[in-house]
Protein backbone atom coordinates (compact mmCIF):
# COMPACT_ATOMS: atom_id res chain seq x y z
CA UNK A 1 0.00 0.00 0.00
CA UNK A 2 2.95 2.56 1.30
CA UNK A 3 4.78 1.55 -2.21
CA UNK A 4 1.76 2.79 -4.53
CA UNK A 5 1.48 5.87 -2.58
CA UNK A 6 5.18 6.94 -3.17
CA UNK A 7 4.90 6.60 -6.48
CA UNK A 8 1.74 8.44 -6.38
CA UNK A 9 3.56 11.12 -4.56
CA UNK A 10 6.21 10.88 -7.47
CA UNK A 11 4.20 11.48 -10.01
CA UNK A 12 1.87 14.32 -7.76
CA UNK A 13 5.41 16.04 -7.51
CA UNK A 14 6.08 15.42 -11.67
CA UNK A 15 2.65 17.43 -12.46
CA UNK A 16 3.55 19.95 -9.99
CA UNK A 17 6.79 20.78 -11.80
CA UNK A 18 5.90 20.35 -15.42
CA UNK A 19 2.70 22.16 -14.94
CA UNK A 20 4.16 24.81 -12.90
CA UNK A 21 7.05 25.53 -16.24
CA UNK A 22 4.35 25.70 -18.46
CA UNK A 23 1.72 28.25 -16.52
CA UNK A 24 4.89 30.38 -15.89
CA UNK A 25 5.90 30.26 -19.53
CA UNK A 26 2.49 30.91 -20.44
CA UNK A 27 1.87 34.09 -18.11
CA UNK A 28 4.99 35.73 -18.18
CA UNK A 29 4.82 35.62 -22.21
CA UNK A 30 1.16 36.80 -22.10
CA UNK A 31 2.12 39.98 -19.72
CA UNK A 32 5.47 40.56 -22.28
CA UNK A 33 2.68 40.23 -25.33
CA UNK A 34 0.23 42.71 -24.00
CA UNK A 35 2.42 44.74 -22.08
CA UNK A 36 1.08 44.03 -18.78
CA UNK A 37 3.54 44.38 -15.85
CA UNK A 38 5.00 41.12 -14.46
CA UNK A 39 4.31 42.23 -10.68
CA UNK A 40 0.41 42.73 -11.75
CA UNK A 41 0.04 39.28 -13.32
CA UNK A 42 1.92 37.76 -10.29
CA UNK A 43 -0.26 39.21 -8.03
CA UNK A 44 -3.99 38.42 -10.46
CA UNK A 45 -3.84 35.67 -12.41
CA UNK A 46 -0.74 33.61 -10.85
CA UNK A 47 -1.55 34.27 -7.40
CA UNK A 48 -5.41 33.18 -8.02
CA UNK A 49 -4.18 30.36 -10.25
CA UNK A 50 -1.77 28.95 -7.02
CA UNK A 51 -4.50 29.73 -4.49
CA UNK A 52 -7.10 27.39 -6.55
CA UNK A 53 -6.07 24.12 -3.92
CA UNK A 54 -6.79 26.20 -0.37
CA UNK A 55 -9.50 27.98 -2.11
CA UNK A 56 -11.05 24.43 -3.40
CA UNK A 57 -10.28 22.45 -0.08
CA UNK A 58 -11.55 25.20 2.52
CA UNK A 59 -14.30 26.09 0.55
CA UNK A 60 -15.46 21.99 0.29
CA UNK A 61 -15.04 22.07 3.82
CA UNK A 62 -17.25 25.18 4.68
CA UNK A 63 -19.99 23.38 2.42
CA UNK A 64 -19.42 19.97 4.14
CA UNK A 65 -20.02 22.04 7.94
CA UNK A 66 -16.36 21.46 8.53
CA UNK A 67 -15.37 25.18 7.91
CA UNK A 68 -13.33 25.08 11.16
CA UNK A 69 -10.46 23.43 8.63
CA UNK A 70 -10.72 26.34 6.51
CA UNK A 71 -9.01 28.49 9.08
CA UNK A 72 -6.56 26.57 9.48
CA UNK A 73 -5.49 25.53 5.64
CA UNK A 74 -5.59 29.55 5.20
CA UNK A 75 -3.06 30.71 8.02
CA UNK A 76 -1.13 27.31 7.82
CA UNK A 77 -0.28 28.02 3.75
CA UNK A 78 0.15 31.71 4.35
CA UNK A 79 2.99 30.58 6.95
CA UNK A 80 4.34 28.36 4.49
CA UNK A 81 4.08 31.03 1.55
CA UNK A 82 6.53 33.23 3.59
CA UNK A 83 8.81 31.24 5.27
CA UNK A 84 9.49 28.02 3.23
CA UNK A 85 8.30 29.03 -0.23
CA UNK A 86 10.49 32.31 -0.66
CA UNK A 87 12.52 30.91 1.73
CA UNK A 88 13.07 28.47 -0.30
CA UNK A 89 13.36 30.20 -3.39
CA UNK A 90 15.68 33.32 -2.21
CA UNK A 91 18.09 30.02 -1.54
CA UNK A 92 18.04 29.47 -5.21
CA UNK A 93 18.34 33.00 -6.08
CA UNK A 94 18.11 36.45 -5.25
CA UNK A 95 14.50 38.12 -5.75
CA UNK A 96 13.90 41.42 -6.87
CA UNK A 97 10.95 43.59 -4.82
CA UNK A 98 9.13 46.45 -6.32
CA UNK A 99 8.26 49.74 -4.57
CA UNK A 100 4.90 49.01 -4.62
CA UNK A 101 5.37 45.55 -2.82
CA UNK A 102 7.40 46.65 -0.38
CA UNK A 103 4.89 50.19 0.67
CA UNK A 104 1.65 48.84 0.09
CA UNK A 105 1.12 44.88 -1.11
CA UNK A 106 3.16 43.29 1.93
CA UNK A 107 1.38 46.26 4.59
CA UNK A 108 -1.83 45.55 3.20
CA UNK A 109 -0.74 41.41 3.65
CA UNK A 110 0.04 42.57 6.83
CA UNK A 111 -3.49 44.39 7.46
CA UNK A 112 -5.56 41.78 6.31
CA UNK A 113 -3.94 39.06 8.66
CA UNK A 114 -4.43 41.63 11.19
CA UNK A 115 -8.10 41.52 10.48
CA UNK A 116 -8.23 38.17 10.23
CA UNK A 117 -7.44 37.60 13.98
CA UNK A 118 -9.19 40.66 15.28
CA UNK A 119 -12.26 38.50 13.62
CA UNK A 120 -11.43 35.11 15.53
CA UNK A 121 -11.32 36.34 18.90
CA UNK A 122 -14.77 35.96 19.37
CA UNK A 123 -14.43 32.42 18.33
CA UNK A 124 -15.63 32.12 14.68
CA UNK A 125 -15.64 34.21 11.45
CA UNK A 126 -19.10 35.24 10.91
CA UNK A 127 -20.92 36.07 7.44
CA UNK A 128 -21.35 39.91 8.41
CA UNK A 129 -17.40 39.29 8.68
CA UNK A 130 -16.95 37.61 5.34
CA UNK A 131 -18.81 40.41 3.88
CA UNK A 132 -16.31 42.85 4.93
CA UNK A 133 -13.26 40.51 3.88
CA UNK A 134 -15.02 40.67 0.58
CA UNK A 135 -14.91 43.81 0.50
CA UNK A 136 -11.59 44.31 1.29
CA UNK A 137 -10.98 41.96 -1.12
CA UNK A 138 -12.74 44.09 -4.39
CA UNK A 139 -10.76 47.11 -2.83
CA UNK A 140 -7.70 45.22 -3.33
CA UNK A 141 -8.98 44.34 -6.79
CA UNK A 142 -9.30 47.94 -7.73
CA UNK A 143 -5.74 49.03 -6.63
CA UNK A 144 -4.72 46.03 -8.85
CA UNK A 145 -6.88 47.46 -11.82
CA UNK A 146 -4.86 51.21 -10.79
CA UNK A 147 -1.92 49.10 -10.40
CA UNK A 148 -2.09 47.67 -14.28
CA UNK A 149 -3.34 50.79 -15.67
CA UNK A 150 -0.16 52.80 -13.65
CA UNK A 151 2.50 50.21 -15.24
CA UNK A 152 1.36 49.45 -18.65
CA UNK A 153 4.75 48.69 -20.57
CA UNK A 154 5.87 48.44 -24.21
CA UNK A 155 4.08 44.84 -25.84
CA UNK A 156 7.20 42.70 -26.69
CA UNK A 157 7.56 40.51 -29.89
CA UNK A 158 6.83 37.31 -28.89
CA UNK A 159 7.35 34.21 -30.62
CA UNK A 160 3.95 31.93 -29.48
CA UNK A 161 0.98 32.94 -30.83
CA UNK A 162 -1.26 34.50 -27.72
CA UNK A 163 -3.73 31.65 -28.53
CA UNK A 164 -0.49 29.47 -27.41
CA UNK A 165 0.12 31.12 -24.32
CA UNK A 166 -3.52 30.92 -22.76
CA UNK A 167 -3.66 27.51 -23.84
CA UNK A 168 0.49 26.96 -21.98
CA UNK A 169 -1.13 28.93 -18.77
CA UNK A 170 -4.44 27.63 -18.42
CA UNK A 171 -3.32 23.73 -18.94
CA UNK A 172 0.13 24.13 -16.55
CA UNK A 173 -2.31 25.97 -14.09
CA UNK A 174 -4.68 22.73 -13.93
CA UNK A 175 -1.75 20.42 -14.06
CA UNK A 176 -0.73 22.16 -11.20
CA UNK A 177 -3.49 22.06 -8.99
CA UNK A 178 -4.68 18.34 -9.70
CA UNK A 179 -0.82 17.55 -9.13
CA UNK A 180 -1.54 18.78 -5.71
CA UNK A 181 -4.28 17.05 -4.90
CA UNK A 182 -2.48 13.49 -5.59
CA UNK A 183 0.38 15.13 -3.81
CA UNK A 184 -1.64 16.20 -0.54
CA UNK A 185 -3.71 12.45 -0.89
CA UNK A 186 -1.05 10.38 -0.92
CA UNK A 187 0.74 12.44 1.71
CA UNK A 188 -1.84 12.21 3.88
CA UNK A 189 -2.11 8.45 3.10
CA UNK A 190 1.75 7.92 4.33
CA UNK A 191 1.09 10.20 7.03
CA UNK A 192 -1.65 7.54 8.67
CA UNK A 193 0.29 5.16 7.63
CA UNK A 194 3.02 6.14 9.60
CA UNK A 195 0.75 6.80 12.34
CA UNK A 196 0.86 10.41 12.73
CA UNK A 197 -1.85 12.87 14.25
CA UNK A 198 -4.78 14.10 12.56
CA UNK A 199 -3.79 17.73 13.76
CA UNK A 200 -0.32 17.48 12.49
CA UNK A 201 -1.84 16.29 9.05
CA UNK A 202 -3.51 19.31 8.86
CA UNK A 203 -1.07 22.10 9.96
CA UNK A 204 1.95 20.54 7.87
CA UNK A 205 0.73 18.21 5.37
CA UNK A 206 -2.14 19.57 3.73
CA UNK A 207 -1.38 23.72 4.68
CA UNK A 208 2.58 22.72 2.78
CA UNK A 209 0.34 20.20 0.01
CA UNK A 210 -2.34 23.16 -0.82
CA UNK A 211 1.25 25.22 -0.80
CA UNK A 212 2.95 23.34 -3.62
CA UNK A 213 1.67 25.18 -6.53
CA UNK A 214 2.83 28.49 -5.04
CA UNK A 215 6.46 26.98 -4.18
CA UNK A 216 6.93 25.23 -7.70
CA UNK A 217 5.60 28.74 -9.47
CA UNK A 218 8.02 31.47 -7.58
CA UNK A 219 11.30 28.31 -7.61
CA UNK A 220 10.38 28.56 -11.46
CA UNK A 221 9.38 32.08 -11.91
CA UNK A 222 12.89 33.30 -9.80
CA UNK A 223 14.95 30.80 -12.57
CA UNK A 224 13.35 32.13 -15.33
CA UNK A 225 14.20 35.96 -14.29
CA UNK A 226 10.81 36.59 -13.54
CA UNK A 227 11.33 37.70 -9.94
CA UNK A 228 7.87 39.74 -9.76
CA UNK A 229 6.14 37.12 -10.49
CA UNK A 230 8.05 34.77 -7.27
CA UNK A 231 7.26 37.74 -4.96
CA UNK A 232 3.84 38.59 -6.13
CA UNK A 233 2.71 35.52 -6.44
CA UNK A 234 3.47 34.88 -2.25
CA UNK A 235 2.50 37.85 -1.17
CA UNK A 236 -1.02 37.93 -3.95
CA UNK A 237 -1.83 34.16 -3.10
CA UNK A 238 -1.66 34.96 0.96
CA UNK A 239 -4.25 38.17 0.49
CA UNK A 240 -6.33 36.43 -1.47
CA UNK A 241 -6.38 32.97 0.93
CA UNK A 242 -7.90 35.47 3.68
CA UNK A 243 -10.04 38.05 1.67
CA UNK A 244 -11.39 35.57 -0.69
CA UNK A 245 -11.24 31.91 0.44
CA UNK A 246 -11.96 32.89 4.46
CA UNK A 247 -14.61 35.50 3.37
CA UNK A 248 -16.13 32.86 0.73
CA UNK A 249 -16.20 30.05 3.64
CA UNK A 250 -17.85 32.64 5.92
CA UNK A 251 -20.76 33.05 3.53
CA UNK A 252 -21.49 30.04 3.05
CA UNK A 253 -21.08 28.91 7.08
CA UNK A 254 -19.71 30.86 9.83
CA UNK A 255 -16.05 29.81 10.44
CA UNK A 256 -15.28 28.68 13.62
CA UNK A 257 -11.63 30.00 15.00
CA UNK A 258 -10.50 27.85 18.03
CA UNK A 259 -8.51 29.71 20.21
CA UNK A 260 -5.30 27.89 19.07
CA UNK A 261 -5.51 29.50 15.86
CA UNK A 262 -4.66 33.01 17.54
CA UNK A 263 -0.97 32.36 17.92
CA UNK A 264 -0.68 30.95 14.58
CA UNK A 265 -2.27 34.30 13.45
CA UNK A 266 0.69 35.91 15.23
CA UNK A 267 2.94 33.85 13.77
CA UNK A 268 1.23 34.62 10.11
CA UNK A 269 2.21 38.43 10.97
CA UNK A 270 5.52 37.88 12.06
CA UNK A 271 6.39 35.78 8.92
CA UNK A 272 4.98 39.09 7.36
CA UNK A 273 7.06 41.47 9.19
CA UNK A 274 10.61 39.00 8.76
CA UNK A 275 9.40 39.60 5.05
CA UNK A 276 9.54 43.27 5.31
CA UNK A 277 12.27 44.01 6.90
CA UNK A 278 14.20 41.14 4.88
CA UNK A 279 13.32 43.16 2.10
CA UNK A 280 13.35 46.92 3.36
CA UNK A 281 17.15 47.72 2.71
CA UNK A 282 17.93 46.19 -0.61
CA UNK A 283 14.82 45.82 -2.32
CA UNK A 284 15.71 42.35 -2.67
CA UNK A 285 15.61 39.37 -0.46
CA UNK A 286 18.85 37.32 -0.37
CA UNK A 287 20.29 34.16 0.65
CA UNK A 288 20.82 34.92 4.16
CA UNK A 289 17.55 36.09 4.55
CA UNK A 290 16.21 32.89 3.19
CA UNK A 291 18.35 31.00 5.66
CA UNK A 292 16.71 32.97 8.33
CA UNK A 293 13.02 32.70 7.13
CA UNK A 294 13.93 28.33 6.20
CA UNK A 295 15.16 28.63 10.63
CA UNK A 296 12.15 30.49 11.54
CA UNK A 297 10.01 27.86 9.87
CA UNK A 298 11.74 25.17 11.53
CA UNK A 299 11.10 26.70 14.66
CA UNK A 300 7.69 26.72 14.44
CA UNK A 301 7.68 23.33 13.61
CA UNK A 302 8.82 22.16 16.82
CA UNK A 303 6.31 24.67 18.19
CA UNK A 304 3.93 22.38 16.55
CA UNK A 305 5.49 19.39 17.62
CA UNK A 306 5.01 19.94 21.79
Amino acid sequence: MIILELFLLAIGFAMLVKGADWFVDGTSGMARKLGIPQLVVGLTIVAMGTSAPEAAVSITAALKNNAGIAIGNVIGSNILNILIILGVTAVITTVAIQKSTLYVEIPYMLVVTIVLILMGLDGKVSRIEGILLWGMFLVYLAYLYYLAKKGKEEKEEVEESIWKLIVSAILGGAIVVWGSDITVDAATKIAQILGMSERFIGLTIVALGTSLPELVTSVTAARKGNADIAIGNIVGSNIFNILFVIGTAALIIPVPFTTGFLMDGVIAVMAGVLLWIAVFWKMELRRSWGIVMLAAYAAYFVYLLL
